[in-house]
């Protein structure tokens, strides 16, 4: 009988705790995931994780469990994009009006160049998804900040923003409700910069219980120092003022742990960072993996750090 006990509780300590036992959750190189729960299946959406040149396509992946992942092979890429010629970067994907969007940031784009932050649409998750604009959404450096990273988030009135930034420089933005291009704030503005201290690239936002939970991604994204931090504000615009590390390496683990997503399952009320990091002993900039490991709040709502988990 205890052996019987002892099996069974084995069998649901691993069940409980088995997303966690499967790190890295998805083969092959890729990074900058974007994480979302769609019905009752989860899905990434990560760069692949290559030469600039190389980066002309996205994979998705999808999961009813967080351990067994389908590949989506190919479901962007530059033939659909035509100003797009490389580096397609880090989406950003959610769905309005049983439509599904894919924000991207494509051509590494510098002053006077074409590029910048795109959005594709689809009739399913997985694809295909056409370029929406035939141009980019933002193309301009505005505040110094390179547009790419975008995080696209639905506020309790409905409203989208958009955040954004690479360079060392966040942007924020106001999507249009068609999301064909910005929409001025209440000020006139159309760009507001919210840079907290620290930031880098790789900006995210989420709502819980009263607080906008911004976060970021610091340090050198080819390095082993690469980390995630984050702020709490009771506006989506901020002020945003540095509270604490929220990921970071382990030497245990693994390095250059960072650009996150977080995903929140409703059903159970569970939150699980997505995030990329580089295998111990992986020294070149573009062997990244991606990860997941569930996210824990403290009783007065601040983030616990990240244990990364094999």
């Amino acid at each position: 009988m205890k052996y019987f006990l002892a099996i069974v509780g084995l069998v649901l300590l691993t069940t409980l705790n088995v997303f966690a036992q499967k790190n890295p959750v998805v083969d092959g190189w890729y990074a900058d995931p974007e994480g979302i729960k769609y019905g009752d299946v989860y899905w990434i959406f990560p760069t692949y994780s290559a030469e600039y040149n190389k980066q002309v396509f996205f994979d998705g992946f999808s999961s009813k469990d967080l351990v067994h992942w389908e590949k989506r092979h190919d479901i962007l890429d530059t033939s659909a994009v035509k100003w797009a010629k490389r580096a397609m970067w880090a989406p950003a994907v959610l769905e309005k009006g049983g439509k599904y969007y894919f924000f991207f940031g494509a051509n590494d784009v510098h002053k006077g160049e074409i590029g910048g932050i795109g959005v594709a649409v689809a009739a399913k998750p997985e694809g295909p998804y056409k370029d929406l604009l035939g141009k980019p959404l933002i193309n301009e450096i505005v505040n110094g900040a390179q547009p790419i990273d975008q995080y696209v988030f639905k506020d309790k009135d409905g409203s989208y923003y958009m955040y954004y930034g690479g360079w060392g420089h966040c942007n924020i933005v106001k999507l249009k409700d068609d999301f064909s291009g910005i929409t001025p704030f209440p000020d006139g503005t159309l760009y507001k910069e919210i840079t907290p201290e620290g930031y880098v690239e790789g900006p995210y936002m989420m709502y819980r219980n009263g607080y906008y939970y911004f976060m970021w991604s610091e340090g050198g994204w080819g390095g082993p120092d690469y980390k995630v931090a984050y702020a709490m504000s009771k506006s989506p615009l901020g002020p945003f003022k540095r509270l604490a590390t929220v990921l970071q390496q382990d030497p245990n683990v693994a390095t250059g742990a960072g650009h996150h997503s977080v995903i929140h399952s409703v059903s159970d009320d569970k939150y699980y960072i997505v995030y990329h990091r580089r295998p111990l002993g992986e020294t070149s900039a573009n062997h990244r993996v991606v990860c997941v490991d569930e996210l824990f709040f403290d009783r007065e709502g601040h983030i616990l750090p990240v244990k990364m988990t094999k």
